[in-house]
């Protein structure tokens, strides 16, 4: 009875205690000025936070931020407001009568909490970045590059150490290069694998730019062989835009103009007669023109771009949608990109949130027209003195080898592609018991592309010699994809634990056909009618089908002691079709350590300016299946041009002979990886990562001669060589100055790799060395290559004579012996940012750079012959430079294509229209490729290195890059 008493009176008590302090908060609060305030919070980089908590201090009164950052709160004068949110610096405002409203509050990131809080994708599943073991680059949605981007890639370039983004083009048709950490492949591709919302092997154009929310690129082995065979070239995973936890409406718009800003400098028409006139050359024709040729091609490019997206939805169900309009055009005449894409996605929960499902869909299409770039060699070729029409208004036609009039070829053809993209998933997650989830995904992805091409019977080329030329092609493929997994996850004082073991199936089809007519008695129905083309022959209808599967099981444990050591390991087996019947499975485990040492006990004295540092070493092996086609372990048989008489029949029938040998032990390449890494993070304003690897490919995929006999076909593909990559990298990120006002930071990040052939024979498969880089159709260049593939050497080595200097005739003297001058890897690579923000005004920009690699001039190689003059063209500078040399490749033509470029430049104001509804408001202005600094002599020193064929060689293939500039604007409502 006693207790019940004591503890009646104690629960009265209590209540009476919190009633008088409520009453007494009410009756100041009542006694006091009260005035209403809204505000918007913003973190440091200007981007609107929800659900930040926003209360009085030493009261109960308070409120959170909307989806867009908004927040309204009645306080007395003399409050004290206290805006808290995790992951960022807790900030106080004294409320007065001058208070200026409406507020807009900026909160500094909190180096300590923010690393517990950042949420990174590592395939299969996020992990907290304080938890991270591996190499992982994350970027967010408002880091990513901004500006004309026309290939997602594109926005990549300049943001991750170690990988880089060449964009070898300015054709609104063409993508990037994508190469992190160097190339691991001979002849596979060396692109990352791409990861769309937990779907592997996406193509990376299915997202758009607006869509993405997040970018995490796995780039040493211990994280990416959680993907197995797929994982050697790295792991970019993109998060996309699925969830609208609020009601939102947003547009965002762009126009843009574009124009050449650099050409190499040709002979004027009056300089070429200053030639003539002035060396007194006779027989030279002069046909009354004033032509810049490469001028003639080019023009000012507008290009436009609108988003419309629309979210709705809370904790229990939404939906998101978007559409996007991109009109591209090019800076040559007739080339163009239209894309239109749109995104759907939904969610749902149940069972009291313990089930949750999601549907996606994406899907775009593009239009293009393909460019014929034999217009550039002959723009170059054509004397300024040849005027673009005849006296009668058609396109002059002056006879010779490479000498068709370019405009004309620009002008006389029909192009018309089309390319489709569709991908949609399904995915369901099921909390079984407590720390116990279940997750599937399901997935298609189609990709259809859609060739059309008509050449007319008065067209030169193709279509004056073939009397009309017609052309259709169709390819698509699909990838139906399913990937389940459970996850666990516990937590026992100290002791973190996560488990991971899955399942996934992949099942690749593609096919596709294509036929083409010559000998058309009419323009009139260009592509759309092949059968009124009378001239056929063999191969100009073809046909193809392929099919692949992919089935792997996998599983990663992760353990964290006291939230200073952490432990990862992984494991994957895959099983694939590809392979050969004695290599069916590969098995791909990894194993990382990180300590966190910031948080040990001996460390404490530094707390005051080291937040954090943390050291981490990771092992593991990935592989790289791509380098195999379908069915090349197999022996094949394939039509020739033989045939045999059938006596049953009494025909002569079409014979079918061996085409390819077959390979038991067919498999993928494996690279192995070791990385060790450092982060820190210092007086909370500084933030960096330190990463040093070595690479290792064994197997390399290649087609070797082989006897005949034993063999029935003279090739094979074989695993056979080795290749290494070793690098550094770093990574800075500054917050130079946060204050209520002013915010400034910087973001930079620098990579070094350095690759190596290490081996290209063994007992069975034997090749010294493998010349590349072919100059065939450069003029005087038949059977001549200008790259080697060879022991001891990287991929892109230019192999040829060094030249020592000229004669007193101004010829080359060259080398006795050829050697090694250079090679198309960059020995340096940077980016380097920074963001600038005043009150409502912001700016930012980004530059690129490479330094070290080698690019062949292969077009001033040509230009710049004796033999060209009268009849052809010559840049200005070549007739003061003294060479009196027939086109030879030399060392003199391999020239540093080091360069820094100015990526993008943008100036903004943020207006406040909230009174009429508009949360957001931001006009901007952007300049992009605005200067370049190099001491290459060609059009531009970022040329393609992808392939074995021509890489790091610009030879009257360069499509101009533009220098453009465009004004947009971003609303929220």
């Amino acid at each position: 009875m006693r207790l019940f008493c004591k503890s009646f009176v104690y629960k009265q008590a209590k209540k009476t205690f919190i009633f008088c302090l409520l009453f007494n908060s009410i009756l100041i609060f009542s006694q006091q000025e009260i005035v209403e305030i809204k505000g918007k919070v913003f973190d440091n980089e200007n981007i609107p936070i929800p659900s930040v908590s926003i209360y009085i201090e030493g009261t109960t009164i308070g409120t959170t931020t909307s989806f867009d950052g908004d927040f309204t709160i009645k306080a007395a004068i003399n409050n004290t407001l206290v805006i808290s949110y995790l992951g960022f610096k807790t900030k106080k405002i004294l409320v007065t009568k001058e208070i200026k409203q409406p507020l807009n509050i900026n909160l500094e990131p909190n180096v300590d909490s923010l690393e517990e809080v950042v949420i990174v994708s590592v395939g299969y599943g996020t992990m907290r970045k304080s938890d991270l073991t591996g190499a992982i680059s994350s970027i967010s949605s408002k880091d990513l590059r901004k500006g004309v981007i026309t290939s997602t890639e594109q926005v990549l370039q300049g943001k991750v150490a170690g990988l880089s983004v060449v964009q070898g083009s300015g054709d609104p048709a063409s993508g990037a290069t994508l190469r992190l950490r160097g190339g691991t492949s001979l002849t596979a591709s060396n692109n990352p694998l791409v990861v769309v919302d937990g779907i592997p092997g996406v193509d990376i154009n299915t997202v758009q730019p607006s869509e993405i929310l997040s970018v995490d690129v796995l780039k040493d082995a211990s994280s990416a062989a959680i993907y197995g065979s797929r994982g050697a070239n790295g792991v970019i995973i993109i998060t996309t835009n699925r969830e609208g936890r609020s009601k939102s409406m947003s547009y965002s718009s762009f126009f843009a103009v574009g124009k050449v800003n650099r050409r190499l400098d040709m002979l004027s028409a009056n300089q070429w007669r200053a030639y003539i006139r002035d060396n007194n050359i006779q027989g030279a024709t002069d046909f009354g023109g004033n032509t810049n040729w490469p001028e003639a091609l080019e023009q000012t490019s507008f290009s436009q771009s609108h988003t419309l997206a629309f979210s709705s939805g809370d904790k229990k169900s939404g939906v998101r949608s978007s559409v996007t309009f991109i009109q591209n055009e090019g800076v040559i005449k007739t080339t163009n990109l239209q894309r239109l894409s749109g995104s759907l996605s939904a969610y749902q929960y149940g069972l009291n949130d313990k089930l949750k499902f999601q549907i996606g869909l994406n899907t775009s299409t593009d239009d293009w027209q393909p460019l014929d770039y034999r217009i550039f060699q002959r723009a170059y070729n054509l004397s300024p003195v040849i005027p673009i029409y005849d006296n009668n208004g058609d396109f002059t036609s002056v006879g010779g080898t490479n000498y068709e009039n370019p405009v004309e070829i620009l002008t006389n053809r029909t192009a018309k592609d089309k390319r489709h993209r569709l991908l949609g998933y399904f995915k369901g997650e099921l909390d079984v018991v407590t720390g116990l989830k279940a997750v599937i995904n399901l997935s298609y992805e189609l990709n259809s592309h859609k060739g059309n091409l008509y050449k007319p019977t008065f067209a030169v080329l193709e279509g004056n010699t073939d009397k009309g030329f017609g052309q259709k092609t169709l390819g698509e493929y699909e990838n139906r994809q399913l990937e389940t997994y459970l996850t666990y996850d516990k937590e026992i004082g100290n002791h973190r634990f996560n488990v991971l073991g899955g399942y996934s199936y992949l099942e690749n089809v593609y096919e596709g056909f294509g036929s083409l007519r010559r000998g058309f008695s009419t323009d009139l129905f260009e592509y759309n009618n092949l059968g009124a083309g009378f001239d056929y022959q063999s191969g100009d209808v073809y046909s193809y089908k392929g099919q692949s599967k992919l089935i792997s099981f996998y599983s990663r444990a992760n353990y964290t002691l006291s939230n200073k050591y952490m432990f990862t390991a992984t494991v994957r087996w895959d099983g694939s079709s590809r392979f050969g019947s004695n290599n069916k499975w590969g098995l791909f485990p990894s194993a990382s350590f990180a300590w966190k040492i910031s948080d040990e006990e001996f460390m404490q004295s530094t707390s005051k300016w080291l937040n954090n540092l943390k050291f981490r070493i990771g092992y593991g092996i990935t592989g790289n299946q791509d380098g195999i086609g379908e069915y090349k372990s197999l022996s094949i048989m394939g039509a020739g041009s033989a045939s045999y008489y059938d006596a049953v029949n009494d025909l002569w029938q079409t014979a079918f002979t061996p085409t390819q040998n077959p390979n038991p032990n067919l498999k993928w390449e494996t690279t192995e990886q070791i990385n060790i890494g450092i982060d820190f993070s210092l007086f909370d304003r500084l933030n960096g990562t330190l990463e040093v690897y070595q690479k290792n490919t064994s197997d390399l995929l290649y087609t070797y001669s082989v006897p005949q006999p034993p063999f029935l076909v003279g090739t094979m593909l074989a695993n056979v060589g080795d290749l290494s990559n070793r690098g550094i990298e770093l990574t800075l990120n500054t917050n130079i100055i946060s204050t209520d006002d002013l915010q400034i930071s910087s973001d930079l990040v620098l990579a070094s790799n350095k690759q190596r052939i290490e081996k290209l024979s063994n007992d069975q498969f034997e090749t010294d060395e493998v010349f590349s880089g072919s100059l065939f159709g450069l003029p005087g260049m038949s059977n001549q290559f200008s790259q080697i593939i060879k022991e001891g050497f990287p991929v892109g080595t230019f192999w040829g004579y060094e030249a020592l200097g000229r004669d007193a005739n101004g010829r080359f003297i060259l080398s006795q012996e050829k050697t090694d001058l250079g090679n198309i890897q960059p020995k340096l690579t940077l980016g380097f940012g920074m963001n600038f923000k005043y009150k409502h005004f912001d700016a930012s920009f980004l530059t690129s750079g490479m330094f070290g690699q080698k690019v062949l001039n292969a077009t001033g190689m040509s230009l710049w012959d004796r033999n060209r003059l009268p009849a052809q063209n010559v840049p200005d500078a070549f007739l003061e430079s003294g060479i009196n040399s027939d086109a030879t490749f030399s060392s003199y033509w391999v020239e540093d294509a080091s360069f820094f470029r100015l990526q993008t430049l943008t100036i903004g104001y943020n207006f406040n229209f909230e009174s009429i509804g508009i949360s957001n408001a931001r006009l901007y202005a952007t300049g992009e490729n605005l200067f370049v600094i190099t001491g290459y002599t060609g059009i531009d020193p970022e040329v393609s290195t992808s392939g074995l064929d021509s890489p790091g060689i610009d030879r009257f293939n360069f499509y101009p890059r533009p220098t453009t500039v465009s004004l947009g604007i971003n609303l929220s409502f």
